[in-house]
């Protein structure tokens, strides 16, 4: 019994090592084929076509090609439909130039079409076998700037001179001449990006707070706040303006029940402000909402009553915030009411002030204002004596004010200056380096 036992486990044994190498050999067989197909011929088995599409070439500073040129490119996008690469690309895909066919030659900026295998290699995602490349647009031989020059930042250029090396520094405004190559640079490129995802992650945060983004008129009758600054236009024999800001619109959607607004917005200022945080247009966050709760904390900061704060004074306080604080943010609340736009609640207990309060940032840097907020005024009658004492025409204004008087709830809001709040995440030192097409007093093209 004990030989048979022993015959018997010896089998079992011997069948689970037979299965163990065969799996290893299966294993092995499987590998083998893979590598055998990987260097094999396109034509033992054709793979599949694709073609892509670079945009805006430019060559690297230094050359690592066989043609002495590292091309830098934007990411590609793939068609595996079997296309021509050249459709819709016209003549410019073909022809010759100075005796060389236009598919070979090299060129250093404009849009490139390539056409070549896509397969699947062993370690790899995918490897790209270029048969053919085309010139679907060509640039100009020589570009109003270089964008290696372009791309250059301003501590490269001063480590150059302290080296004694002398680079070129492209001006401002000669990069806002020609914004469209400007803006290819990797610094321009990451600057509007992220302007985007500002703009998108202010949107998605209110939407999941059950805000409603609304869309409000920009050529508006009278003036939204009453000042010089508005662009006065004839409008079919009326006066009219674009808005200054969405303020009365938000607050008569407000006045219709939704509670909770928002709007990404264009806003139009007629400032003759030559500075480096002012536009005469830029992209608004407008918010506004009824107030069913006060919250108010005072961090016991003196200051001068019923004044203003100017440039420097924003500066300098939002110095001693972060001496005394540790924080680059802080909040100013209770305004003086004669600095506030007509609309604005005074405080219960204090007339002279009101129910407002600006956002300020980067107290070790700029220390700016970023936010403007308050609470509105929604009693129509009170709204008619504080429009009159800022010398505003009530009739230009009257479809607002007449929204109040079917009932309107208590609410406030704030504004917000994307291009401004860009800047200063981004540590610039200009607003026109985060407007895509920046329009100033002295500038309205391109």
């Amino acid at each position: 019994m004990s030989s048979q036992f022993q015959d018997s486990a010896a089998a079992v044994v011997s069948k689970k090592a037979a299965k163990k190498e065969t799996a290893k050999q299966e294993k092995l067989r499987r590998h083998q084929e893979i590598a055998a197909a990987a260097s094999a011929p396109a034509a033992a088995s054709p793979p599949t076509t694709a073609t892509c599409c670079w945009w805006s070439c430019s060559p690297r500073r230094q050359p690592t090609s066989p043609t002495g040129r590292a091309w830098r490119r934007s990411a590609p996008r793939w068609r595996t439909d079997g296309a021509d690469p050249r459709q819709g690309a016209g003549d410019s895909a073909g022809g010759e130039e100075d005796g060389v066919p236009g598919d070979k030659r090299e060129r250093l900026h404009g849009s490139v079409l390539g056409a070549g295998n896509c397969e699947q290699m062993l370690g790899l995602l995918v490897e790209i076998q270029v048969r053919k490349l085309y010139c679907i647009s060509r640039a100009v031989p020589t570009l109003p700037i270089n964008l290696e020059d372009a791309a250059r930042s301003e501590i490269e250029i001063e480590k150059a001179l302290q080296a004694g090396e002398q680079l070129v520094r492209v001006n401002q405004d000669t990069r806002l001449n020609f914004r469209v190559l400007d803006v290819r640079t990797p610094a321009n490129q990451g600057i509007f990006r992220s302007q985007s995802h500002v703009a998108n992650a202010f949107r998605q945060f209110l939407l999941s707070e059950s805000f409603v983004e609304i869309h409000t008129p920009k050529l508006i009758a009278g003036s939204s706040e009453g000042g010089a600054a508005a662009f006065r236009l004839d409008y079919k024999g009326q006066p009219a303006c674009l808005a200054q800001l969405p303020q009365l619109h938000k607050q008569m959607a407000i006045c219709g029940d939704f509670g909770r607004v928002f709007e990404i917005g264009c806003v139009f200022r007629a400032e003759d402000s030559y500075t480096h945080r002012h536009l005469c247009e830029f992209t608004g966050l407008d918010v506004e909402m009824v107030i069913k709760r006060h919250y108010f904390e005072d961090v016991g900061i003196e200051i001068e009553p019923f004044g203003d704060l100017n440039t420097e004074a924003e500066r300098k306080l939002g110095q001693l915030v972060l001496e005394k604080y540790g924080t680059e943010f802080y909040i100013l609340n209770r305004y003086p009411l004669a600095v506030r736009p007509f609309y604005t609640m005074p405080c219960y207990d204090n007339p002279a002030y009101s129910n407002s309060f600006d956002v300020f940032i980067r107290g070790k840097l700029f220390c700016e204002e970023i936010i403007s907020g308050a609470q509105r005024v929604h009693v129509p009658e009170f709204l008619e004596q504080c429009a009159a004492a800022c010398g505003i025409d009530v009739k230009t204004i009257s479809t607002y004010i007449d929204s109040f008087r079917y009932g309107a709830a208590p609410h406030g809001g704030f504004g917000v200056g994307l291009e401004r709040v860009v800047m200063l995440f981004c540590g610039l030192n200009n607003i026109r380096k985060t407007s895509l097409f920046p329009p100033d007093p002295l500038r309205i093209v391109p």
